[in-house]
């Protein structure tokens, strides 16, 4: 499955981005889905990830409450609404993909997009 991944800039702290994530190639559905992150020189961090069915979400703790991952398969597409946003969820953004569930591990997810740059000032 190829992923990208769409929607980044730059916003003020409190502020609201939509990150989205087009999928092509195989069935879209087959997939569980993750949305990542990262700062230079620090690790790939797990920020939400959904379930193929959509009917199951897990959040980063930093972000629960101001981030909500969706998807419509019938558009083979995955979104991270994010609000609140603060300087420190400035990074790079990462859309991910999988077979079978959820995981934190990035290493556990063979398919990825390319970034998107977010940045929240103060």
């Amino acid at each position: 499955v190829q992923l990208q991944a769409s929607g980044g800039g730059l916003v003020q702290a409190g502020g609201s981005l939509r990150l989205s994530c087009a999928a092509s190639g195989r069935t879209f559905s087959n997939y569980a889905m993750g949305w990542f992150r990262q700062t230079p020189g620090k690790e790939r961090e797990f920020v939400a990830g959904i379930t193929w069915s959509g009917r199951s979400t897990l959040y980063a703790d930093s972000v629960k409450g101001r981030f909500a991952i969706s998807r419509d398969n019938a558009e083979n597409a995955v979104d991270l609404q994010m609000n609140s946003l603060k300087p420190e969820d400035t990074a790079v953004y990462y859309c991910a993909a999988r077979e079978s569930g959820v995981r934190y591990d990035p290493g556990r997810y063979p398919y990825w997009g390319q970034g998107t740059q977010v940045t929240v000032s103060s």
